[in-house]
């Protein structure tokens, strides 16, 4: 399991951050001001770390430096949008710059970007009666191997990162088929379809009105 140290000052957000990697399958940890964060990371050992810029004791940048020393890779999180802010960051050695507000979504899949750079994604998962080997691409049941299609593959993928979050079908859509939703929604409905019923996951996957659909693991 892969771990992320998150230093955000604001605790709703740290809170917030944790929660939906938490249920993402992360193992986190929460440092509400620079100094703290640095004090984890000299006795703890983490894959990444989500780091405001504007934090009390030690900055963010001062932090990244550390960070650096360490090998540990850094996704600048803040509220500093102008252009200038994100070049520093990035120049600065940060792996990549979200500015608030963002998407939980997004945020997940820069998180898996900057993992699988450094090779420390998670090579397989462990959910329900399924073995999922993300490096080939090969989903068991039981033992025995699923015939699913490359979309499929990348539908459960998705679904099992976000358990319990109702994805609009656009979000399944645009980030599946990685190209903008035009509003036919029977291409993503005839895949959950297929894919229920090769995973046997009738009852996990449920439909949600008007959204799209929940994975739900402990049915």
């Amino acid at each position: 399991m892969n771990r992320i140290l998150i230093v955000e000052d604001e605790e709703p957000i740290a809170n917030l951050i944790r929660m939906n990697l938490t249920n993402a399958g992360y193992s986190c940890d929460v440092a509400y001001d620079g100094q703290d964060g640095a004090d984890k990371m000299q006795m703890e050992h983490y894959d990444l770390c989500l780091l405001d810029i504007m934090l009390p004791k030690i900055n963010g940048y001062e932090l990244l430096e550390y960070a650096r020393t360490i090998a540990l890779p850094v996704i600048f999180l803040t509220a500093k949008g102008e252009t200038t802010d994100k070049v520093r960051g990035l120049r600065s050695g940060a792996e990549d710059y979200i500015t608030k507000p963002f998407e939980v979504l997004e945020l997940l899949a820069r998180v898996e970007n900057v993992l699988r750079r450094y090779q420390k994604m998670e090579q397989t998962m462990d959910v329900l009666d399924l073995h999922i080997d993300i490096v080939s691409r090969n989903v068991y049941k039981n033992g025995e191997l699923l015939k699913l299609t490359y979309k499929e593959f990348d539908l459960l993928l998705l679904f099992v990162r976000n358990p319990n979050v109702a994805l609009y079908r656009e979000v399944i859509y645009e980030h599946v088929w990685e190209s903008t939703y035009m509003g036919d929604s029977r291409t993503v409905d005839l895949h959950v379809q297929r894919l229920r019923k090769k995973a046997g996951l009738e009852k996990n996957i449920e439909a949600v009105y008007k959204v799209g659909y929940r994975f739900v693991a402990d049915r």
